[in-house]
């Protein structure tokens, strides 16, 4: 077994942007870029140091797409021989980047890693799939790429209508959603106010008409939308359904990167490790709900690291819809105190290349600035996954 000590250092994002609006003319590798140079410069570590690039992402788009990972790398100024992997993990791809920078490490292949990921749900080519060889008969129909990433693979139910599944499963009601989705949006606002949000972000160039802005702000929270307004949204997945575009997950586009790394090689760089990465627990769960995954996963993670959940300081969930944390408040007992407390997805918005890799920053700034000692990451995925994993603040190990 690896005696490597793995570290988190440095950890940065763009600014996520509403769906089609102020980053949609801007390249999926440079939101990966602009994350990159940011979460290296705040680590003070040379790019050059770096072994691995590690990119999540769900959806590639534009010609560099698919080798998005490799073209951050050397856009950040790592080294040719440097090595580059893009992961897909539906929902946990960013966490699945950090996680696979740390496997690379504990094997033994590289000490120093940037790892993290991104979207540009915004640039989703629309998929002609009969052009190539010639339509024999009848309309040739333009396909969405972005509804070929929201859909189940196997039921093809959209991801909202699995969340109905989950709420018909457990009885979870239109209100109980759309207070915890206020909750989310007050909280980012907060957090926004605060300054705590600010921490973490990168200032982004972006075109506005023929000419150009900075853009320091995450464009999807909604911090002033009263309870009133929530409830009088439609439901968008199933006709007298609870779920609505109130209570789901944005629509964004950004990125997030941190670097990962051996608690040795860190410090023989001169970077100060943040928090340590102790462990993960990634789990199965029926594609139909979903959204339960975090409950599995989390239950994993504290069964393999013989704690309790009173031994957990802190959570980040993904909000992917309000009933996902509904579930795992019901069925974990985990308080809302302790949990979201700067807003998640259904405020901040939901860039399932980046979303993992961004609740990490959230989770490593909430326990240095509180000074607690441990926090979980967890999420559920598409198709029927659940991840979780846990934080360690070095201060308090």
């Amino acid at each position: 077994m690896s005696t490597r000590e793995i570290c988190l250092a440095g950890g940065m994002r763009t600014p996520f942007g509403d769906y089609g609006k102020s980053l949609r003319n801007t390249r999926m590798v440079d939101l990966g870029i602009t994350a990159a140079k940011a979460c290296i410069e705040k680590a003070g570590i040379d790019p050059q140091t770096l072994d691995h690039s590690v990119w999540g992402n769900v959806l590639p788009v534009d010609h560099d797409g698919f080798y998005a990972s490799r073209a951050v790398a050397l856009g950040v100024g790592m080294r040719e021989e440097s090595c580059a992997l893009n992961v897909s993990r539906a929902c946990g791809s960013g966490t699945q980047a950090i996680i696979t920078a740390a496997e690379q490490i504990l094997s033994g292949h590289g000490e120093l890693a940037l790892a993290g990921g991104g979207e540009n749900f915004s640039r989703g080519p629309y998929m002609d799939v009969k052009s190539r060889w010639g339509a024999i008969r009848g309309p040739s129909v333009m396909e969405d790429s972005l509804d070929w990433a929201y859909r189940d693979p196997f039921s093809r139910e959209l991801m909202g209508e699995t969340a109905e599944n989950l709420s018909d499963d457990f009885q979870y009601t239109r209100e109980q959603m759309d207070e915890y989705a206020l909750m989310s949006q007050q909280r980012a606002g907060a957090a926004i106010e605060s300054g705590f949000l600010a921490k973490q972000i990168a200032p982004i160039e972006v075109k506005d008409g023929k000419s150009t802005r900075m853009m320091a702000v995450d464009e999807f929270p909604r911090p002033t939308v009263t309870a009133d307004k929530l409830a009088k949204l439609k439901p968008v997945f199933r006709e007298g359904g609870r779920v609505t575009p109130g209570n789901s997950s944005g629509v964004t586009d950004g990125a997030a990167m941190v670097v990962v790394g051996d608690r040795a090689a860190l410090e023989r760089q001169g970077v100060a490790p943040r928090v340590r990465l102790k462990d993960w627990a990634i789990v199965g769960v029926p594609p139909r709900i979903m959204g339960c995954g975090p409950v599995p996963a989390i239950r994993a993670l504290l069964e393999r690291n013989d704690l309790t959940l009173g031994d957990i300081d802190y959570f980040e969930i993904n909000e992917a819809f309000a009933a996902v944390n509904l579930h795992t408040e019901r069925q974990l007992g985990v308080s809302r105190e302790t949990t979201n407390l700067y807003g998640g997805g259904i405020s901040i918005g939901h860039p399932p290349g980046a979303t993992g890799a961004r609740m990490t920053l959230v989770a490593m700034q909430h326990l240095e600035d509180t000074d607690q000692r441990c926090a979980v990451v967890s999420m559920c995925m598409g198709a029927g996954q659940g991840m979780a994993v846990l934080l360690e603040n070095i201060g308090r190990a």
